[in-house]
């Protein structure tokens, strides 16, 4: 039944009751997908899409998306595979909502989930299941550098307020079947704390890629891969860069925007 017959109303006046008056709606450019994001606030950047590249989720996985925020990864996911479980938890009421309602306007339902709550809290973290795959694009600056105001949702997406890398790293070991991955985007000053923490609960660094702005310039994104149960042994991938010398995309970037986008 479409929405039409189901609502009595067409799918343009359901999906503008979905959207708030601070919200913008983003054309994703692939199989017809939006995402809901605030006019002013945190948006997603080039980070999501690199991750849920590197990610290559395959048809019969399922998937946990940690720090969620708008969704914009578990949607990614969703277009990009024909997996049936796409979660994702995000602990500020406001996103999560937001990021829900981005399913419901996808008509996403029966394969994508969105959770409000805070993955520090084992309880609730072992009560989703088990997944194939933990994603995360967490908070990438650590607390006690400088003035924060832990109401800013600027400041809960990018500082360590509300979450930090060690609880990160552990709740997706919890969520994680044996053998299973865990893919997270972040800095690479923060290399050595990723293996040290991944190797602690249980993970095995096994795929990094650098991603550096220009050629010649230092690498300020690191894509990092571990494996849950798994015997040592690291891939260290080709490092992308994602501008060339006259400031466009370089022909790797724009073919994982084109992938983005088929």
């Amino acid at each position: 039944m479409d929405d039409m017959q189901e609502n009595g109303a067409c799918p343009v006046q359901r999906d503008a009751a979905l959207i708030h008056d601070d919200e913008t709606v983003e054309d994703l450019g692939r199989a017809g997908l939006k995402l809901l994001q605030k006019k002013s606030g945190f948006r997603f950047g080039s980070d999501a899409v690199l991750l849920a590249h590197f990610t290559n989720l395959k048809n019969k996985e399922s998937v946990m998306d940690l720090c969620t925020g708008s969704g914009i990864i578990p949607t990614l996911m969703a277009g990009r595979s024909s997996s049936q479980n796409i979660q994702g938890i995000e602990i500020q009421e406001r996103y999560a909502d937001m990021a829900q309602r981005s399913v419901e306007i996808n008509n996403l339902k029966e394969r994508v989930k969105i959770h409000q709550g805070d993955l520090r809290n084992q309880e609730l973290i072992k009560s989703l299941g088990s997944f194939d795959v933990v994603t995360a694009n967490p908070p990438y600056k650590e607390a006690g550098r400088g003035l924060l105001n832990p109401k800013d949702e600027l400041m809960v997406a990018r500082h360590e307020i509300t979450v930090n890398l060690e609880e990160v790293i552990s709740s997706a070991s919890l969520l994680l079947r044996h053998h299973g991955r865990f893919c997270m985007v972040h800095r690479p000053e923060r290399l050595f704390d990723i293996y040290r923490l991944m190797a602690k609960h249980g993970l095995e660094l096994k795929r990094i890629r650098m991603v550096a702005p220009k050629k010649g310039k230092a690498p300020n994104m690191i894509l990092v891969e571990g494996l849950k149960g798994q015997k040592p042994f690291l891939k260290w991938e080709a490092e992308l860069t994602m501008f060339t010398d006259t400031g466009s995309y370089t022909e790797e970037l724009k073919e994982i925007y084109r992938d983005a986008r088929q």
